[in-house]
């Protein structure tokens, strides 16, 4: 008797969106060593295109998922853990807003507003199933836990040229506050409890990508590297490197499809270093954004080789 693998598509899980941010702060990143370094090749357009086309196709993946196998998509939307990844949706919007505003105001202008609206209602969803939870418990929390609310910090990077200021305000005040307060949870659930799953350690890098983006969007509001901003940047910078330093900690973890956490917050400290670069002229964060280039180009190639591998293995979209 053949045996009946289950669909790979019933199991296709809401984290892919992950791959989506990971690859708009690798654009993001590319553009800005672009015009800041000049230059003489110029892959941001190339790695844009393919941003946009993967993320069409795991929309229309997921979309697939949600009509023919709409138990499972709701059995993830009141996880504790998968719950937080479905913002990775609006942020992947948002942060194809910044990617496209190069190149086209209006698309950008189009993304953001869908994203930002997305997002504000991911967050009000989010707060009130944890505010009225009955069934979550401390060993579920995880840096996860950041996306869905600190999330809202992106919004100003493309929204102080999209709409009043005020708007970026209101997002950028949402996210700076509860990632204070979620940063506390988490370390002391990383403190006092048990360790992180192997599958979810990837994501302590999430922890850079607030005060780094947090960075990012400070500069956008105020125009200028002040003292808080500065704040920001140095406490990313000194978090990207206490997670370095365990780095053969996380090369021996198996590959999951959380090894995508990696991407983003690198891109993040990236793209906030050349700002640095930018804004001060200093070389000592000219070298610095360049090395962490080459990093996150190295990490990124590698992310996608695993992750093609692993689906070509039947590895991802598997039950749990």
């Amino acid at each position: 008797m053949t045996e009946v693998r289950p669909s790979r598509l019933q199991n296709f899980p809401i984290s892919w969106f992950a791959v989506i941010m990971g690859m708009s702060g690798f654009s993001i990143a590319w553009h800005r060593a672009e015009s800041l370094l000049e230059l003489s090749v110029s892959p941001s357009p190339v790695l844009l295109g393919l941003t946009i086309t993967t993320f069409a196709v795991l929309l229309l993946c997921y979309l697939a998922k949600a009509v023919k196998y709409p138990d499972q998509v709701k059995a993830e939307f009141t996880h504790p853990i998968k719950l937080n990844f479905f913002p990775t949706i609006s942020i992947g919007l948002i942060l194809l807003s910044v990617a496209l505003l190069p190149y086209s105001n209006d698309l950008s202008l189009i993304c953001w507003a869908i994203g930002a609206a997305l997002h504000l209602s991911f967050t009000l969803y989010v707060l009130s199933a944890w505010l009225h939870q009955t069934h979550f418990e401390v060993a579920h929390i995880n840096p996860a836990w950041f996306i869905p609310i600190v999330g809202n910090i992106l919004v100003p990077i493309a929204g102080v040229g999209h709409a009043s200021p005020e708007i970026s305000w209101f997002f950028f005040s949402i996210g700076l506050v509860f990632w204070l307060v979620l940063l506390t949870i988490i370390f002391y659930r990383m403190f006092f409890h048990q360790p992180l799953p192997a599958k979810l350690l990837p994501t302590l890098f999430i922890l850079i990508a607030p005060p780094a983006v947090g960075f990012v969007s400070w500069f956008q509001l105020v125009g200028e590297v002040n003292a808080f901003g500065r704040v920001l940047y140095y406490v990313a910078i000194f978090l990207t490197l206490m997670l370095l330093t365990q780095v053969t900690r996380f090369l021996r973890l198996e590959f999951f499809l959380s090894w995508w956490a990696y991407s983003f917050p690198m891109a993040a400290i990236t793209i906030a270093t050349f700002l640095m670069y930018e804004q001060l002229q200093l070389p000592f964060f000219k070298w610095l954004g360049m090395a962490l280039l080459g990093f996150l180009t190295v990490l990124i190639a590698v992310l996608i080789s695993k992750t093609a591998r692993a689906v070509r293995h039947r590895a991802i979209c598997i039950e749990d």
